[in-house]
C-alpha cells in the first residue's frame, strides 16, 4: 500500500518499536494539541480557540500539564475567560436552582433526589479540550489501521513482529475489529493479535521478574539484561501512556 499523508503517523508509531504504537500516537497528538493551545502559533490570542476553551475547559491531568509546559502568560489568558464563562454558568445554575425532592421510602433505599448543581459539576469534570481533540484524531487512526491492516500485507506484517499493544489499546482495536472486519479478515486479526499480545506480556513478564532478581546480592554481577526499564514499560503495558516522560516544555 503506497504511503499516504494520513498513514505516515501510523507507519512511524509501528516503526518506533514501542510497547504499544497507540500510545505512541496518543502522546504525539496531546503534545500537539498543548503545541497548539499554547505553543508559539499564540492560538489562544484567536477568538475561536477561546470560544471552545471556554466552554469545553481541561481535565486536571492536563490543566497541570498545561502548568508544566510553561507559557504563564498564555494560561493566564485562557484562565482569564474560562473563569468568566465558569461563573456566569455558575450564576445561571444558582439562579435555577431548586433542591430536589424525594420520598421517605426512597430515602430509606438509599436513594437521592438529582441535583442540578451536581450535574453540572459532574458535566465539567467529564470535559476537557485537549482529551476531546486528541480524542477524535485517535478515534480517526483507528480506522486508519483497519484499512492499513485489510490493504497493506508489509503493515501486517510489521504490526505481527511489533511488541504488541498497552492492554488499553488492545481492547480499542478488538472493539473497533467488529465493527470493521468480517468473516476471514475478521479471524485473521484475531488470529495474529492474541498471540501477540500473550507474547509480549510474558516478555515484560520476565523483565519485571529478573528485574527484581537483580536486587539479590547474588545476582549484582550479572547482566541486566532487558529489565533496566521494566517497571516503566510494565505500566504501560497494562495501562497504557509513559510513566517515565518527563513534562513536556515549551521549546523557547
Amino acid at each position: 500500500m503506497k504511503e499516504q499523508l494520513y498513514t505516515i503517523p501510523l507507519n512511524d508509531a509501528v516503526n518506533a518499536g514501542d510497547e504499544c504504537p497507540f500510545c505512541f500516537v496518543e502522546r504525539s497528538l496531546e503534545q500537539d494539541s498543548l503545541d497548539f493551545v499554547l505553543g508559539s502559533c499564540a492560538s489562544y490570542m484567536e477568538s475561536d480557540v477561546r470560544e471552545l476553551t471556554d466552554a469545553q475547559g481541561f481535565c486536571r491531568e492536563h490543566f497541570k500539564k498545561m502548568f508544566d509546559y510553561g507559557n504563564t502568560l498564555g494560561n493566564g489568558w485562557i484562565l482569564k475567560t474560562h473563569f468568566m464563562k465558569t461563573r456566569n454558568d455558575l450564576d445561571n445554575e444558582i439562579k435555577r436552582f431548586r433542591p430536589g425532592k424525594v420520598s421517605l421510602a426512597d430515602k430509606l433505599k438509599g436513594k437521592t433526589a438529582s441535583n442540578s448543581i451536581v450535574n453540572w459539576v459532574r458535566a465539567r469534570e467529564e470535559s476537557c479540550y485537549v482529551c476531546r481533540h486528541s480524542e477524535e484524531i485517535y478515534a480517526r487512526y483507528i480506522d486508519t489501521f483497519f484499512v492499513m491492516f485489510k490493504d497493506d500485507e508489509n503493515f501486517r506484517s510489521r504490526v505481527a513482529a511489533s511488541k504488541g499493544f498497552c492492554i488499553t489499546h488492545f481492547g480499542d482495536l478488538c472493539a473497533a475489529a467488529d465493527a470493521k472486519l468480517s468473516g476471514p479478515q475478521l479471524d485473521a486479526f484475531y488470529e495474529m493479535i492474541f498471540p501477540l499480545m500473550q507474547k509480549n506480556l510474558d516478555r515484560l513478564q520476565e523483565d519485571v521478574n529478573w528485574l527484581i532478581e537483580k536486587f539479590d546480592y547474588r545476582n549484582a554481577d550479572a547482566d541486566w539484561k532487558e529489565s533496566k526499564d521494566a517497571v516503566q514499560r510494565g505500566m504501560q503495558k497494562l495501562k497504557g501512556g509513559y510513566p517515565a516522560d518527563a513534562p513536556l516544555k515549551m521549546k523557547k
